[in-house]
């Protein structure tokens, strides 16, 4: 029964806009959706291998920005009289292009950091996230700084000779948000259901034991960076292209603390952890703006949160697998106690 869980959500997730008539709660839908994916992303990192990455925002960024301006076309001049003329290329182009350069990005800080632990890698992936938003910033040419890019264009899908469409819409991009999530969702389980996933979290549960039975431990490391910095630049494309504007604020520190946090309170090292903690982190802000006046949703949302960590350390999803989990029969416990007296 448990193997269709997933199926039924994503069938219910797909009838939300047949039903629901609010635009607002429908764009709250689709954001949350897009953080989502981040977050499922980050728990790759955090839940399979055990390593916080604080900077995880910069490979989100780094895929609004690639896609962006893939969508968009450039003229930048590098040297005196050494110009970059880019023209404009269809959305597709651009989501690939951010998927790959977020993705070789992960590549070179993981090859970087994972030489060391602990602390030391927080603090590099920190380090690596404000030095893409300084460049963001102050690379005016390119990224129009604070002024921001704007005009970004929507998603087009379409088949040559059928004809295409533009996703200026909620229901379109919702629906493009959700598939983008499926498959994420299928990726990660794979990975970490492999040979390849097995190795990560016995690099999480012990490192050492792990390398005596001969476990590369930086090539698993920086695979999962990879893969984790691609699933975030996915999502950044997904962002810009919805928003349809991006300024240099999308490097801010609050964003790797939604993603952790929605990690955190729907369980890591679940794969339906970041999805339960992303529907949480998107519902409660609606409902508590329906009743509570700006200064206190915060109050309320950050209280909410800290409830959860306090009754429920290891998150929703692993608290909701030990209430059902079978329990065991007064025989089995019987069977049990005696083999342990026996030894």
């Amino acid at each position: 029964m448990r193997r269709f869980v997933p199926v039924i959500v994503v069938a219910l997730l797909a009838t939300v806009p047949l039903w629901l008539g609010d635009p607002y709660i429908l764009n709250a839908f689709i954001t949350t959706g897009i953080f989502t994916i981040a977050a499922m992303s980050l728990n790759l990192l955090l839940g399979y291998t055990g390593q916080l990455s604080l900077g995880h925002v910069a490979f989100f960024g780094i895929g609004a920005y690639v896609s962006a301006l893939t969508a968009l076309g450039f003229d930048v001049e590098l040297f005196d009289g050494f110009h970059v003329v880019h023209e404009p290329w269809p959305v597709i182009y651009g989501f690939i292009l951010a998927i790959v350069i977020a993705g070789l990005c992960g590549y070179l800080v993981g090859k970087l950091s994972f030489r060391v632990r602990g602390a030391y890698f927080v603090i590099v992936t920190i380090s690596f996230a404000e030095v893409v938003r300084l460049v963001a910033l102050n690379w005016v040419e390119l990224t129009q700084g604070p002024l921001a890019l704007t005009n970004i264009p929507p998603v087009t899908l379409g088949l040559p000779g059928i004809g295409y469409a533009n996703l200026y819409g909620k229901t379109g991009n919702y629906y493009l948000v959700l598939g983008v999530g499926v498959i994420a969702y299928v990726v990660i389980k794979h990975l970490v259901q492999s040979r390849i996933g097995r190795a990560m979290i016995a690099l999480k549960e012990n490192e050492s034991l792990a390398l005596s039975v001969g476990i590369n431990v930086t090539r698993y490391l920086v695979l999962a960076a990879i893969v984790s910095a691609a699933i975030a630049g996915a999502a950044g494309s997904l962002y810009a292209h919805y928003l349809r504007i991006i300024d240099p604020d999308i490097f801010l520190f609050l964003y790797t603390v939604t993603m952790v946090i929605m990690v955190i309170t729907g369980g890591k090292g679940t794969l339906a952890g970041p999805v339960v903690g992303g529907a949480l982190f998107g519902a409660i802000p609606v409902i508590v703006r329906s009743f509570a006046a700006p200064e206190v949703q915060w109050i309320l949302y950050g209280a909410f949160m800290i409830a959860i960590i306090f009754v429920l350390p290891q998150g929703i999803v692993p608290a909701i697998e030990r209430w059902f989990a079978p329990r065991p029969s007064k025989k089995q416990l019987v069977a049990s106690q005696s083999s342990v007296s026996a030894e």
